[in-house]
């Protein structure tokens, strides 16, 4: 449902957009991570047809984006991360005039089911000027999917909701997945792992990876980091004890323990443990640690900076 080949966007001599190709099936959803500024917004504006891109081609629900705009935007329901919305109109006013220049059939009845689906029934008559950011927010995803698309494009769905409303709107998006291509940009990993099936990792232009999120953390660090708690009262002891054994590569102090992190395809619990026991220290802890999105980064970019790496995607 969704084809990018080579797709190009250049500003003046800055290039937005390097080259990059995927593409997403029919009831796929995937998520585009990346830092501010690495080209996701632009990615998406691209396939939306907010505008063109400099160079290569893509097509979403088998339709070029510049060949045949206006027809593209029929199926695709898009969530900008800046919601556009009519301040002094109600909520079920807004949707129903949306649905109406959209032609969705029996639109009044579309739109009251909308509303109940983003979970917004007590507040359709409120005006929009009146809502939090995260009700607006609930109010843009409704925008998006009022004229049942083939195709959600979502930029950052769940920035700016509470806890709960993050939950729903995560359910919703599952859902809507289950028959549609879904492509949404967040700097969540976690958001990422729990809805997607697969992630692209963008960054300066550049896709420098994709797999499943699982796959990818697995790969990215197969030793992988381990937190460590002991008890015991000689902090400066208890870090050259770590560092000593065969396959750590680091030892940082965090919080009430230590972050170990080994070298790659490494399991050290085992020596770890036994190094503790063995010097008559208590081992209160030892688990994994979960790479963060800033870390994968770190690692992704380092590799692609250095001589050996430069140019080459960490692709499944």
């Amino acid at each position: 449902m969704i084809e990018v080949t080579n797709l190009t966007k250049r500003y003046g001599r800055f290039v937005a957009l390097d080259s990059i190709s995927f593409s997403a099936q029919q009831g796929e959803i995937i998520g585009l991570l990346g830092p501010n500024g690495a080209g996701k917004t632009t990615t998406m504006r691209i396939l939306t047809g907010y505008m063109p891109p400099t160079a290569g081609t893509a097509r979403v629900a088998g339709i070029d984006v510049l060949d045949d705009s206006l027809e593209m935007r029929k199926h695709v329901g898009y969530l900008p991360e800046t919601v556009p919305l009519y301040r002094d109109m109600t909520v079920r006013g807004y949707l129903q005039f949306i649905a109406k220049l959209r032609g969705v059939p029996d639109h009044r009845k579309r739109v009251d089911d909308i509303i109940s689906r983003v979970g917004m029934h007590d507040r359709a008559r409120s005006m929009i000027r009146s809502l939090s950011k995260g009700m607006r927010q609930r109010v843009g995803l409704a925008l998006a999917i009022v004229h049942d698309p083939q195709v959600l494009i979502l930029d950052e769905p769940t920035i700016g909701l509470d806890p709960h409303q993050i939950q729903d709107v995560r359910n919703l998006i599952r859902e809507l997945g289950h028959t549609r291509t879904v492509l949404l940009s967040t700097h969540i990993l976690s958001e990422a792992e729990q809805l997607c099936d697969r992630v692209i990792i963008i960054d300066r232009g550049q896709i420098v990876a994709e797999d499943e999120p699982g796959h990818l953390q697995e790969r990215l660090h197969q030793g992988g980091r381990l937190f460590v708690r002991v008890r015991a009262r000689n902090q400066q002891d208890i870090m050259a004890l770590l560092k000593s054994v065969p396959g750590v590569r680091t030892v940082e102090a965090h919080s009430d323990g230590y972050l170990v992190t080994a070298t790659r395809k490494t399991d050290v619990r085992p020596a770890l443990s036994a190094a503790v026991v063995g010097h008559g220290m208590a081992l209160l802890e030892i688990r994994p640690w979960a790479l963060t999105l800033e870390e994968i980064f770190l690692e992704l970019t380092t590799r692609l900076d250095s001589p050996s790496g430069r140019g080459e995607h960490d692709h499944a």
